[in-house]
């Protein structure tokens, strides 16, 4: 049976992926509990309460919209009443500590669970995602009154969060944020304007806590910055001073209201240490751009599905004197089709690879910790930036597939177009991630996470190699020209524009590099079922490219100083 054939069981894939990653393994010897069948049965769950509870608010959500009323946002038809179902089903707190409502299971788990809810309705479960930041973020640095009032509340779906760090003069450039905190009589208070905040307001949660970035010092850049929480409606049950002045109209992702939001002297509780406000936030953050490439993963492997479905039942072609054939028949076709399914399920393999490796730097001790986190560190812009553009390369891709009926709102994939673009700009932009792996993952860190994915690679292309001698071949040829090129760009540190110059090169070669070996991976994942032999033709598909690929990211690697100058 090939994979043009083959049902595509989406949680079988993942069980299948996640069983084929080195670090699962270590992670069930450190927690009995925890084994191949136990993940199974949550990623059919999951699977299933998307489809049914999440997905059918997809279209509401693009069509109906949010709208502002008499100062409150109103979501679209069903979101209050699915957003309580996804809460019991404990999948707003799957990796959080039982003891404040989690279920305290891996984040592996949460990285595999939620592309499911992710990818049936992006829009809606943005209000998901910041949420679940912000209980991590007060189980890292809120006091225990805080924690307690706020995380059960959060994981229960009894109350949101949003994050409040972006205003008009102040985007990524987070040092130069205007709005200040100030206290008195014991009380701090918040006054400022933030934009861009997604469920900045609505009607899902009784209250809202807003994860806000003020100013409480005098020092200019980042060293001024405090962090705190901004209560919807203060502990009297009165509303605070916090006002919606608009809601943002977009490309997509009509159904999450991106408002900006006034504080006129709101009430505010600081969070962690003043002036330590950044660096508090990046246990949110860490969170949030792992989300991101959940999120790309979610809708490329929905407009996948689409594509495959749509090719299967679609005639044209063929001999004129017979009926016309499925256009999946067609090479041309097929080769969209794997390109597809070989981008997504790379993506799904890093994504897991990361999660496990979060684990594990939380879990073991000594060397083998730290290793893990240098490596989480180095993993993390990559899959950032191409989660996000893997679900808009897969969504413009199966549109591609259908044709001109792909260009209409008949079908799904136009919206899932729309709904992906911003994921390579929120959390960062691709830029950003892309100085971030030069700058401090190879220069500042000396390659510390580097050396750890080689040792990684080499372990998986070893395995691989009795499978299909080839194709480990090709993938210790792609990982040995990266390392080379980290060489090189290590050089460069002593001329740093000259290598800010070549940086998204230079990331772009290292997720070939990383694409190659979860290729190999995915060989090994690949055996006796219709999803693993699915997962083998797309791995043997996507390192047929790699080299070619490899030779065009060192080509945008080199570029210098001089030649951006001259633009």
């Amino acid at each position: 049976m090939s994979v043009f054939e083959s049902d595509r069981d989406q949680p079988a894939r993942v069980a299948a992926e996640l069983s084929a990653t080195p670090g699962w393994r270590r992670l069930t010897e450190l927690d009995p509990d925890l084994d191949d069948e136990t993940a199974a049965t949550i990623i059919a769950e999951a699977a299933k309460i998307a489809d049914a509870v999440v997905a059918p608010l997809n279209p509401v959500a693009d069509r109906e919209g949010c709208r502002l009323e008499n100062g409150r946002v109103r979501t679209p038809a069903g979101y209050r009443g699915a957003y309580k179902a996804i809460a019991e089903a404990g999948f707003l707190g799957v990796e959080i500590a039982p003891e404040v409502g989690g279920q305290g299971l891996p984040v592996t788990l949460q990285a595999a669970c939620g592309p499911f809810f992710e990818g049936a309705c992006p829009a809606f479960m943005m209000l998901a995602g910041a949420s679940r930041a912000a209980a991590h973020l007060m189980m890292s640095v809120a006091d225990e009154t805080i924690r307690d009032a706020w995380v059960p509340r959060l994981l229960s779906g009894e109350w949101g969060a949003t994050i409040c760090i972006s205003e008009p003069d102040a985007g990524s450039d987070v040092g130069r944020i205007r709005t200040r905190a100030e206290q008195a009589d014991g009380i701090w208070r918040v006054t400022g304007q933030k934009i861009w905040i997604s469920f900045g307001d609505h009607d899902v949660t009784d209250r809202i806590g807003h994860c806000l970035l003020a100013r409480t010092g005098d020092e200019p850049g980042t060293r001024g910055l405090s962090l705190f929480l901004v209560p919807s409606i203060r502990d009297d049950g009165t509303a605070n001073a916090v006002t919606v002045s608009r809601i943002e109209e977009k490309l997509g992702l009509h159904g999450s209201p991106t408002c900006a939001l006034g504080f006129d002297g709101a009430e505010a509780v600081l969070l962690g240490r003043e002036g330590r406000g950044l660096p508090a936030l990046f246990a949110m953050i860490e969170q949030m751009r792992l989300l991101t490439g959940c999120e790309g993963l979610g809708i490329a492997a929905r407009a996948a599905d689409v594509a495959f479905a749509y090719a299967v039942d679609r005639r044209q072609g063929g001999d004129p004197e017979e009926a016309p054939l499925p256009i999946v028949r067609h090479a041309d076709v097929r080769r969209q089709l794997l390109a597809l399914d070989a981008q997504t399920e790379i993506l799904r393999a890093a994504i897991l690879e990361l999660a496990v490796s979060m684990d594990l730097a939380r879990r073991e001790e000594g060397a083998a910790a730290e290793d893990n986190a240098a490596f989480v560190a180095w993993l993390l812009p990559m899959v950032k930036t191409f989660g996000a553009e893997t679900g808009f390369d897969v969504a413009s891709g199966a549109i591609q597939v259908l044709g001109g009926a792909g260009y209409t709102r008949e079908w799904p994939v136009e919206q899932a177009l729309r709904d992906s673009r911003v994921l390579a700009i929120y959390e960062g932009t691709s830029g950003i991630q892309a100085l971030d792996f030069l700058t401090r993952r190879l220069w500042r860190e000396k390659g510390r996470g580097l050396a750890d994915f080689l040792d990684r690679a080499k372990a998986a292309i070893e395995a691989a190699r009795p499978l299909d001698a080839d194709l480990a071949g090709t993938a210790e040829r792609v990982v040995s020209r990266f390392e080379r090129l980290s060489s090189v760009m290590m050089e460069r540190e002593d001329v740093p524009r000259d290598g800010e110059a070549g940086a998204s090169g230079y990331m772009r070669a290292g997720w070939c590099a990383i694409s190659a070996v979860m290729a190999v991976r995915l060989l090994i994942a690949g055996t006796e079922t219709p999803s693993q032999s699915a997962l083998k033709a797309v791995a043997r598909f996507r390192l047929h490219t790699l080299e070619g690929e490899m030779g065009l990211a060192e080509a945008q690697a080199s570029m210098t100083a001089e030649l951006m100058e001259a633009i």
